[in-house]
This record gives C-alpha cells, structure tokens and sequence, in this order.
C-alpha cells in the first residue's frame, strides 16, 4: 500500500491498479503497529525543521508491528564519498552557461509549522532530538529565520544543507496569474525560444551520521544498518 502527498501521483497509482492513498508524512491515517515493513524514499529530506523530520521517523516507527523493519532514504550532503563521485555529480546535462543563469540567485525561506502534538500511541518514541549532529562532520552551517535560502546549481556539489532546488517543468503553460519564474530552456532544444516555468522544491541534505543520530534518539526502534548509497544516507531500523 502506497501514499503521497500529490493526490496526481496517486491517481496514476490507481490507473496502475496499485493500492494507494492521499496523507501526510507526519500523520498517516493507518492504525499502529499494523506494518510489516515501511519504505520512505525520498520523503524525510523535504521537510524543513529537525523536530518535523523527527516527527516523520516517529510516525514511521508507530505503523511498524513490533519487530517490523523501515528503510529511510535521504539525500547527502556528501555527493562525493570515498573519493567518488555520485551518479548525481556524474550525469552532466545541458550547456554550463545555461545552467548558470536558470540555477542561480535566492529565494524567500518557506515557512515552518509547530510540530504536532504526539499522541498516546507516540509515547514510546523519545521527542528528544539529537541536536549535536548537524555539526559532526559537516561544514554547512544552518540557515537562519530570517535569512534567504540558496538556489542549487543542478549536478554540482551542494553548498548548504537547506536549499531549494529547481525543477523545470517540461511542456508546460503557465498562466498570467502564477506567481513562478520563468527561464529559457538550453539553446538548441526543441522549445528553445519558448518560456518554461521553474518550481522551486525545499531540501534539508543531510550530513554523515545526521539521519542515524535521529533514528537512534528514538526510544522505540533500533538501527540495524546505516550506509551511503549513490548520494543518499540510508538508514535500515527495527521496531523494538
């Protein structure tokens, strides 16, 4: 059984004839302790506060039977690792100025919300959260309330935990009333003198230990494996 938050992702889900539903991360309308196993691929990085990223691994941890297992996924900080780059680095695209100008500047950080109250069934989870390891093994510094987050460069190294990464909308229109920059898509290509809207997405990548130390602040589960895999962390915990 799958969820997302985008109710369009679902409906292909449907049209596929798997199972699948519209929630939240942080609060997924199954009863507890009614899962075999969870997936979170790609989830956990977007949310924009350690206490809501918490929050998420907790709510993974009350679906879990006890015994039951959860593999995290999130994206790294460390594209390169071992003294090797990640296929992220590696997949070049596009010509290198037109990347400069579609991928750089700033924009307004989004807003954050106060973490839900736990309920009764969240009580054997720990909300204590592991504050030490945003500064282990990491240089990028947190950005701060009132600062702008950076906009990535598409396939280069990532300069700062939080940012926004562009995601050009392939074929679409935009309306006189949206409110999203607009760029020209690489010189060349078949639209090349045609506006493309441009989406800015919010990413938390993580450090080297980051997403272990918040699964491990948990009281509730125990971290069986935590691994590098293609510019991910990855993180396999037990429901105790």
């Amino acid at each position: 059984v799958g969820c997302d938050r985008s109710k369009n992702l679902v409906d292909i889900c449907g049209e596929k004839n798997f199972q699948a539903f519209v929630c939240d991360a942080l609060s997924v309308p199954m009863r507890s302790s009614s899962c075999d196993a969870c997936i979170s691929i790609a989830v956990i990085h977007h949310f924009s506060t350690a206490e809501r990223r918490l929050a998420t691994i907790c709510e993974l941890a009350r679906l879990l039977r006890p015994g039951g297992t959860a593999l995290i996924y999130v994206w790294a900080m460390e594209q390169e690792y071992k003294n090797q780059k990640s296929k992220y680095l590696k997949e070049k695209y596009g010509s290198k100025a037109s990347e400069k100008d579609i991928n750089t500047g700033t924009a307004q950080r989004t807003p954050t919300d106060q973490v839900p109250g736990s309920s009764s069934q969240d009580s054997a989870c720990s909300d204590q959260l592991i504050n030490d390891s945003k500064d282990k093994g990491c240089d990028a510094r947190p950005v701060g309330a009132d600062s702008r987050l950076p906009v990535h460069t598409n396939r280069t190294s990532f300069q700062s935990q939080d940012l926004l990464v562009p995601w050009h909308l392939k074929g679409g229109t935009k309306k006189k009333e949206e409110n999203i920059d607009t760029v020209l898509v690489p010189a060349g290509s078949k639209g090349s003198q045609e506006l493309s809207p441009v989406f800015h997405r919010y990413y938390h990548v993580f450090c080297e230990g980051e997403l272990e130390a918040a699964c491990r602040s948990l009281d509730c589960v125990r971290v069986q494996k935590s691994y590098y895999d293609q510019g991910n962390w990855c993180v396999i915990l037990e429901k105790l």
